[in-house]
């Protein structure tokens, strides 16, 4: 009894110092980070750590891997109170939780999730071994993570089971075991080990209890130097995440935890991520997060169609470029000069390191280079993220909707292009022209603002035009956005909901030439300067266009969710940072035209009427934009449109949240696709693969990108009796199959 005391409460004072010194460390790491506020509404975020942590919302997404991550979760928590009982046996055979250590319920519970912890871990091995990356490679999820590491949690995992009841049942032979029913397996091990007799039970309880503690300790010493860090640190990275409804905008550009001034810049104010210590600690604490676990990857348009881009691989590369040059930061050493180091002599003595996707590799973890190479370069420089990674991401957001633990993967590539656009000027040469058209024209596309009203040429009324005074009866400002003005097929669009809003009696106005970008693909593209300009000419002419109505009353209409999501939820970030954006100035109300046509109909005010042949009516499949759906959480609205136009509605299997991008967003949309299958092919083949024989969906970028992807199809002969529309096409010819003919 004296001895195991000894042995259980040295080995566990021993591994506790170095698990403080670890965390001292990791602590330590973190915080040197850029300061960045995310202690605010601290209800939103308690609840979310009682939704993500606590109820595993995203993980349960998954189903089977899902609940077997959920119970084993439960398991650490519930079997917390096996090792308070471990503990306690130490001192005193006789040991029990005080009130409840004796109730058969919390008996039965331990047991019952300790069995289900182990049939998880066969459930895990099984998804390991048919998603392993050695066979699978780039189709498997786990492509470039630490698989050994995972093999060894799930060992040390089963210890914990294993020795649990064998102590246990050991402790229930011996007559010490403070639950007389309800721990099932327990109780059951206990009578297998009976017949062994009185000593040898007693030996076998000690030993069993000392591994139990040892697992446990090991497992620790484990979790703290490796990727299954997120079991200590997963539930901060939850509590600290950003708090949008929806994926939203993206964050402003700050330095020091502060704005930037544009005009007047401070002269060490940081301008994006060029070096990993620009980053803010909660990106330290993203990296440090990171399970590995290649969701992310499994739905990224890029990496899907053969890019280099893997959210994860992203994460992983620069979670491991800030411990190697963590010396350096928080280690005292003073940065070596290596500015003559052959980086790629470097990289052929490095051997195979994780994955080629992998920049991280390029270096030795331990070699001094570490301190000095770029964050963003080719392997020629021995950059941590290639430019081909960085510039592949469409900001689909599709990585951080189904990132369990919360890490902002979008946040981070776009502070990196940032600096790489501000400072360094390294960018893909189509975003030059991108740039100097808005900059020159106030539209990507480079046309002049005196054609932004062609599109309402040959329609039957007359669409009302902002004069210089916004009517007292107008209840919506109709923003018509660059595509719906230069774009052929978005002009279509654009076309049909106004007849549909001249239909409905809704009274709107269009600013015609008064508009401009929003700046949208120039924040997208790492641009912020720009942005801001283009955002605060355009905040400046809706202040006059709402001049003297309160904020609640300045709605907007849009057909394009890219504009709709900056000026919903990116304007009022500026406030107090551009002076246009002061008091109420920069906050509207946005609405894309499919949320407002819904309520039209259902309002009475739009009457569908369904096709005669409705019964044998041709399928058709919606495309989730991943502006409208991710990033504002508008679902249901089109598909209640697409049903009411008397459509049979198909989905693709990667649709609402897990739909794949189109591949124009993050201003891809200007730049061509040199790497691996164009990702408008790769979501035209899903449409195809539905039988629908229409593609609808509610954006002017995706119905380009998959219109371009379906012509390439049918020019291989298949498709041919497939068109793309947008939601408002559908919606009037419905609408106008019940209003009277005229004879002319």
């Amino acid at each position: 009894m004296v001895v195991r005391l000894i042995l259980g409460l040295l080995i566990t004072f021993v591994v506790l110092g170095l698990a403080g010194r670890r965390a001292k460390y990791l602590f330590d790491l973190i915080r040197s980070g850029q300061p960045v506020d995310r202690f605010d509404d601290l209800r939103a975020r308690l609840w979310a750590q009682v939704k993500e942590v606590f109820g595993q919302r995203k993980l349960l997404k998954w189903s089977i891997p899902g609940a077997a991550h959920a119970f084993t979760f439960w398991g650490f928590v519930i079997l917390l109170s096996v090792y308070i009982e471990a503990y306690g046996v130490l001192f005193d055979h006789d040991f029990h939780i005080p009130i409840i250590g004796r109730w058969s319920a919390l008996g039965f519970v331990q047991d019952f999730i300790a069995v289900m912890v182990a049939l998880s871990l066969g459930a895990f091995a099984i998804i390991r071994l048919r998603q392993n990356p050695e066979v699978r490679q780039r189709a498997s999820r786990f492509y470039g993570s630490h698989t050994g590491g995972a093999w060894l949690i799930l060992f040390m995992i089963f210890n914990v089971v294993w020795t649990m009841f064998v102590f246990r049942g050991a402790a229930s032979a011996l007559g010490y075991f403070p639950y007389e029913s309800g721990a099932w397996v327990s109780l059951g091990v206990g009578e297998l080990l009976e017949p062994l007799g009185h000593t040898a039970n007693e030996w076998i309880e000690s030993i069993a209890l000392l591994a139990h503690i040892g697992v446990m300790l090991s497992f620790t010493i484990i979790i703290l130097h490796s990727k299954h860090l997120h079991v200590f640190i997963a539930p901060i990275n939850v509590s600290t995440k950003r708090l949008p409804d929806g994926l939203g905008p993206l964050l402003p550009m700050e330095s020091g935890g502060q704005p930037i001034d544009f005009e007047e810049p401070d002269d060490d104010d940081v301008f994006g991520r060029g070096k990993i210590e620009d980053f803010t600690w909660k990106g330290m604490l993203d990296f440090a997060t990171c399970t590995e676990c290649g969701r992310c990857q499994s739905q990224c348009p890029a990496w899907n169609t053969g890019k280099p881009l893997s959210p994860k691989l992203v994460i992983m590369d620069l979670r491991d470029h800030l411990f190697a040059k963590a010396p350096y930061l928080i280690g005292g050493q003073d940065m070596p000069d290596h500015s003559g180091v052959d980086v790629l002599a470097l990289a052929e003595g490095n051997g195979h390191h994780g994955v080629p996707e992998s920049g991280y590799a390029r270096v030795p973890e331990d070699s001094p280079a570490q301190a000095t190479r770029p964050l963003v370069g080719t392997a020629e420089v021995g950059g941590v993220i290639d430019p081909d990674v960085l510039w592949s991401c469409t900001t689909c957001g599709a990585c951080v909707e189904q990132c369990p633990v919360d890490i902002e993967h979008v946040d981070h590539i776009v502070d990196m292009r940032r600096y790489q656009v501000m400072i360094e000027s390294e960018f893909p040469s189509e975003l030059g022209t991108l740039f100097r058209n808005l900059e020159n024209k106030g539209n990507p596309w480079g046309q002049n603002n005196s054609e932004r009203m062609d599109w309402a040429k040959d329609l039957d009324f007359e669409v009302p035009v902002f004069d210089g005074e916004l009517a007292e009866d107008v209840e919506y400002v109709y923003w018509i956005g660059c595509a719906g003005a230069f774009d052929d097929n978005a002009k279509k669009t654009v076309r049909a909901t106004a007849e549909l809003l001249h239909i409905a009696g809704v009274k709107y106005v269009v600013l015609g030439k008064e508009e401009t970008c929003t700046g949208d693909p120039a924040r997208r593209a790492g641009n912020e300067f720009l942005f801001q300009m283009m955002a605060q000419q355009t905040a400046e002419m809706l202040n006059t266009v709402f001049e003297g109505r309160e904020p609640v009353k300045r709605k907007i209409i849009t057909t394009c969710p890219h504009c709709m999501n900056t000026l919903a939820r990116e304007y009022p970030q500026l406030e107090g940072m551009i002076p246009s954006f002061s008091g109420t100035n920069g906050h509207y109300e946005v609405l894309h035209h499919t949320q407002v046509l819904n309520r039209l109909v259902r309002e009475g005010r739009l009457t569908p009427v369904k096709p005669a042949d409705n019964d044998g009516a041709a399928p058709v499949t919606y495309h989730d934009p991943c502006y409208l759906g991710r990033h504002n959480k508008v679902y249901e609205p089109p598909r209640e449109l697409v049903g009411a136009a008397g459509a049979t509605l198909t989905e693709m299997p990667r649709h609402a949240d897990r739909s794949l991008c189109c591949g124009a967003g993050g201003a891809r949309m200007w730049m061509e696709e040199h790497i691996g299958k164009r990702i408008n092919l790769e979501r035209v083949d899903e449409a195809l693969d539905t039988n629908a024989k229409e593609v609808v969906t509610g954006c002017p970028f995706c119905r380009v990108m998959i219109t371009d992807g379906l012509v390439q199809r049918q020019s291989e002969d298949k498709g041919t009796d497939v068109k793309v529309r947008d939601v408002s096409q559908m919606l009037l010819e419905s609408v106008k199959r019940g209003l009277p003919v005229s004879n002319g």
